[in-house]
């Protein structure tokens, strides 16, 4: 099933990525809702923000770590525990379509743009936002651990119990 996810993710982005390249120039944009989210055709050479420009070998190997550590994850810890596997599967998704576009175009192709109060955010894609996504899941399912854990030490009252 968290593979499935991560496949729905890598092709969702792909395709996307694939439309942008074949109906837009570089820095075309079309206005969506103005002032607020525009369709902007960008590449990045390097990762979050445009840092490590061209160092695209360190990405190939970070990147293939995280998509083997992940698998491994989703092999061993999942079992039982449904939201770590989706934001798992997110993530997973997110990192195999931002290495497709390493490996084959020799950078990413991003195309979502937004103003969010005023800020001009950077442009990014849909593997971007899954990836987000997957740490915003992940982040939510290590504090309903933390709290699950508190509960069966302190009691749903507060106080230790021996």
């Amino acid at each position: 099933m968290y593979y499935l996810i991560a496949v729905f993710i890598i092709v969702l982005d792909q395709l996307s990525k694939a439309l942008i390249v074949s109906k837009m120039h570089f820095g075309d944009s079309i206005t969506v809702i103005q002032d607020f989210f525009y369709i902007t055709s960008h590449r990045n050479r390097g990762a979050a923000w445009g840092i490590l420009q061209g160092q695209m070998w360190l990405f190939y190997g970070i990147t293939l770590i995280v998509i083997c550590g992940i698998v491994y994850y989703i092999q061993k810890g999942t079992k039982g525990k449904a939201l770590l596997g989706t934001s798992l599967a997110f993530m997973l998704g997110g990192a195999i379509g931002n290495f497709i576009d390493r490996v084959f175009r020799k950078e990413v192709v991003d195309f979502i743009h937004t103003f969010i109060f005023g800020y001009d955010f950077p442009v990014f894609n849909i593997a971007d936002s899954a990836l987000v996504i997957g740490v915003a899941l992940l982040m939510i399912q290590m504090l309903r651990e933390e709290r699950g854990t508190k509960e069966k030490t302190y009691g749903e009252n507060g106080t230790h119990h021996s």
